[in-house]
């Protein structure tokens, strides 16, 4: 019995550690992405790359016998997109794939254990749609075009392509469908734009969990992301952003519910352009008040290029 405890209380554990570790984290709800309505003109091609670092404390239940817990991770994903022109709004679709390296160590009982993995973790793929304030327009009209109040809609897909192996505790990929329909509003006031977001994560059960016969199923994450940017100059901007989220409680083998996330976080992006068609983008956010799950500072950096 304390065998089978210990082996459902790490495998919450696992359940960050693997939200995080693919870059993207779809279970801790930890992303925080400024500008994310801002619209393109059709036709807009972007290839892009970035590098995240995360290192922090893993917050648990005080009734899991695991204490001390840390993980450091670091991930390099490419990805991709395009603006296209959807009965006359503006749509684009962005996929990315990370590749990941992780190291987790914790306490259980008296031994000190570590993990350590590389490869593959889930991909991503977002479709959003601009619902209210901006139709499709290609870039002569587009750069002509005055800023206005955006509402919109996107649907984030990650399918279950990460490296993951049941007989292993620490995975990179979560062997599950993970789904997020979001709805975002954007708000220009002369140099400053504000943008509030709202969506839920949801997932499917993970029927091959560890050692290989367990079901591991987590309930729905509610998260809320709230920015405030300011343009310094044509195409460089800073933001501070925070996000909220609560929920995703796991239950392993129909056993006892664990605990759910309920957490904040806080951080800043900024975008520098590179030229008329490149451009960097540097962004850090560490935990403001943590409960449960991961409590990481989180620092990326991203190039992204353009083609119309």
């Amino acid at each position: 019995m304390a065998s089978a405890r210990v082996r459902t209380w790490t495998g919450r554990l696992t359940g960050v550690l693997l939200a995080v570790a693919v870059g993207m984290s779809p279970a801790s709800g930890q992303e925080l992405e400024p500008r994310a309505y801002s619209p393109s003109p059709t036709g807009t091609t972007f290839l892009a790359t970035t590098a995240t670092r995360s290192t922090g404390d893993v917050l648990l239940d005080p009734a899991v016998p695991l204490t001390d817990v840390s993980a450091r991770i670091g991930v390099f994903a490419v990805g991709a997109g395009h603006v296209f022109n959807v009965m006359g709004r503006s749509t684009l679709l962005l996929g990315a794939v990370p590749f990941a390296w992780c190291t987790a160590e914790g306490q259980i009982g008296e031994d000190r254990r570590e993990a350590t993995r590389r490869g593959l973790g889930d991909a991503r793929v977002k479709v959003s749609m601009i619902l209210a304030g901006f139709r499709a327009m290609k870039l002569p009209e587009f750069a002509k075009a005055p800023r206005r109040t955006i509402a919109g809609a996107s649907l984030t897909v990650v399918p279950p392509t990460g490296q993951y192996d049941p007989v292993k505790l620490v995975n990179l990929g979560s062997h599950r469908w993970s789904f997020k329909p979001e709805a975002g509003v954007s708000i220009p006031y002369r140099r400053w734009t504000f943008d509030a977001y709202g969506g839920v994560w949801l997932f499917s059960d993970n029927t091959d969990y560890y050692p290989g016969t367990a079901d591991r199923h987590q309930g729905p994450v509610l998260a809320a992301q709230t920015h405030v940017s300011y343009t310094l100059w044509r195409r460089a901007w800073l933001a501070a952003n925070a996000t909220w989220y609560s929920g995703g409680q796991v239950v392993v083998n129909g056993g006892p519910s664990g605990a759910p996330y309920s957490n904040s976080r806080l951080g800043a992006t900024f975008a520098l352009p590179l030229g008329r068609t490149q451009s960097l983008k540097f962004a850090y956010s560490t935990g403001a008040a943590t409960r449960t799950g991961a409590d990481f500072r989180i620092f990326t950096a991203g190039w992204q290029m353009l083609f119309f």
